[in-house]
């Protein structure tokens, strides 16, 4: 599993905002590129949607993010993690699901290892 380690040093997924004419299932890609440097992705299949809030500057702002499973194909050990990142890196899966800071995250991370073990992906 991947994760990226935001500046506040919380292990995350790569993630970002819809843009204009992209679904989100695009978004996901292309973020994983932006983020990672991962521009050999497949799309698995669609795990679930979280609804956060955090607050920006004087309001509060409601976030819902869509999860998708997606296979880095390629070479994978080539990632590379954005500036604003303190870190990205490979975690075995157990490993991940220990260090992701959001319990919605994690839910959707072992919805993500079932369907693997499942239809052997």
């Amino acid at each position: 599993m991947l994760l990226i380690q935001d500046s506040k040093d919380r292990w995350t997924i790569p993630k970002g905002h819809i843009e204009p004419g992209e679904t989100a299932q695009q978004t996901a890609q292309r973020e994983i590129g932006e983020e990672a440097g991962l521009h050999d992705t497949e799309v698995l299949g669609w795990l679930g949607k979280i609804h956060f809030r955090y607050r920006r500057i004087d309001k509060l702002v409601l976030m819902t993010t869509q999860i998708y499973l997606v296979r880095a194909k390629g070479d994978t050990n080539a990632i590379q993690k954005e500036e604003w990142m303190n870190g990205i890196k490979w975690f075995k899966f157990h490993d991940a699901l220990e260090e992701i800071e959001y319990e919605d995250i994690g839910k959707l991370m072992l919805l993500a290892m079932k369907r693997i073990r499942q239809e052997n992906l």
